[in-house]
């Protein structure tokens, strides 16, 4: 069974309806060909955008999946789209190989020829997607980004459940994860899409703003 065959397995089990999907077959280089891309179902989208995020699957060269994600996060940071375009993700799996008697953890791609975008789906972020060097179409019918539900995206081990924490601007708060776990400062802004919140912290004496995920910071 061949990689496409695998994620239109992953994706349409259950009876998930199935969505022809059409991709470019350009060559990156005169040897390498490209595979027929994945069908998922179609969702109800705004033709011109929407404001809401998505995760879309997005068709690249084989061997290029880890240069498309970085490009794409480049040009986010450059271009400061993290109000549109929120991660891009590249499947893999942790599968663990004895070798010699040594044990070896290895991170496999789960679907090769594959990346996932969370992004606001509009004409910047899509130009900015389609142009990125190794990619050759987003996943859909007539290669339309066609969001993934929420049943797929948790068959491809992402997260989907929002975190709901009752704070306000203005309030404390104890950062009890991560990097800064322990650090206590005031929320300045709130970001119900990206689950995250803005707080300003006293970092060798100075204020400084942070931003830090919502399941890990804790009310005072």
């Amino acid at each position: 069974m061949n990689t496409d065959e695998e994620l239109t397995q992953a994706l349409n089990q259950d009876s998930v309806e199935e969505a022809a999907a059409d991709v470019e077959t350009e060559a990156v280089e005169e040897t390498e060909a490209v595979e027929e891309a994945p069908r998922i179902k179609s969702a109800n989208i705004k033709q011109q955008g929407d404001d809401e995020p998505h995760w879309y699957v997005v068709h690249t060269y084989s061997g290029y999946e880890n240069k498309v994600k970085a490009d794409i996060e480049k040009t986010i940071e450059n271009r400061r789209l993290q109000d549109q375009m929120f991660e891009v993700m590249v499947p893999v799996q942790d599968t663990v190989e004895v070798k010699n008697g040594v044990r070896k953890t290895i991170s496999k791609k789960i679907f090769p020829g594959y990346v996932l975008v969370h992004m606001i789906k509009n004409d910047v972020t899509w130009y900015v997607v389609r142009n990125t060097r190794g990619v050759t179409g987003f996943v859909g019918p007539g290669s339309e980004p066609v969001p993934l539900t929420e049943i797929e995206m948790r068959k491809l081990g992402v997260k989907t459940e929002d975190i709901v924490i009752d704070v306000e601007l203005g309030d404390t708060i104890k950062v009890i994860a991560g990097a800064w776990e322990g650090t206590v400062g005031t929320i300045k802004t709130i970001s119900r899409t990206k689950q995250t919140v803005t707080i300003d912290m006293d970092i060798f004496g100075r204020s400084t703003d942070v931003e830090i995920g919502l399941g890990d910071i804790q009310k005072l």
